[in-house]
């Protein structure tokens, strides 16, 4: 009878149930000749909120590997719990820890296994190999892997990776000498690119926690961000 007005249909209110969150954080992982760097920052957020800027996303496997873990923190914490669950199972029936190469191929199964559901999580393991040289490994969500020298994931994964393929690779350089990366070197370098990331994502700041996994052990070193 009014063909001004728009009728407008009522509908029943949806429910919508979303089982992942997006928490952010950044991990990155360096290796050099005798020892690998994994860090990661302490800001634990959800859209505009902070939950938390204590909450490192590095986790102690064994005292020759370091997990760096970071995006949905519900399942960060249950893989690491499952991780964790396998590495003491593994030590009852061995009498021995497990080795880097072998949690590294062990967190890839355990991932694929959970390809139909995946976990929300992105990960980077650090630590030494039989041979006692560092090495990083990257994951996909289904647990597609590599091995590499430097790598950044997580929710500044974009800005660091270009910054480390710079100046840890060289690429795109000319007349430049390459010369060992030394372990200072590698902690300033971390610190220098998360403190690019803190300046432009907003889900990485605060405090940037270091772990330094050398055949000595774990050594631990933090660096400030930016809090706003």
């Amino acid at each position: 009878e009014w063909p001004h007005i728009q009728q407008t249909k009522m509908e029943p209110a949806k429910h919508h149930f979303e089982p992942y969150a997006s928490n952010g954080g950044t991990v990155v992982g360096i290796a050099g000749e005798d020892f690998a760097i994994v860090a990661s920052d302490t800001r634990l957020s959800e859209g505009y909120n902070i939950y938390t800027r204590e909450w490192p996303k590095t986790y102690d496997l064994t005292p020759s590997a370091v997990l760096g873990a970071c995006g949905f923190h519900g399942d960060c914490l249950t893989l690491v719990k499952t991780i964790q669950h396998r590495l003491v199972q593994f030590e009852h029936e061995h009498e021995k820890k497990m080795s880097t190469q072998s949690i590294a191929q062990m967190l890839s199964s355990l991932l694929y296994s959970r390809r139909f559901f995946p976990f929300y999580v992105n990960n980077i393991l650090a630590g030494l190999d039989d041979h006692g040289k560092g090495c990083v490994y990257s994951y996909d969500p289904v647990g597609s892997y590599e091995r590499e020298e430097w790598r950044a994931a997580g929710s500044a994964s974009a800005l660091l990776q270009p910054l480390l393929d710079n100046q840890l690779g060289l690429r795109n350089q000319q007349g430049v000498q390459r010369v060992p990366l030394t372990k200072e070197r590698a902690v300033a370098m971390i610190k220098d690119v998360f403190t690019s990331a803190g300046e432009r994502d907003i889900y990485t700041g605060d405090r940037v926690d270091i772990c330094i996994i050398t055949k000595a052990g774990i050594e631990r070193d933090s660096w400030a961000l930016r809090k706003d």
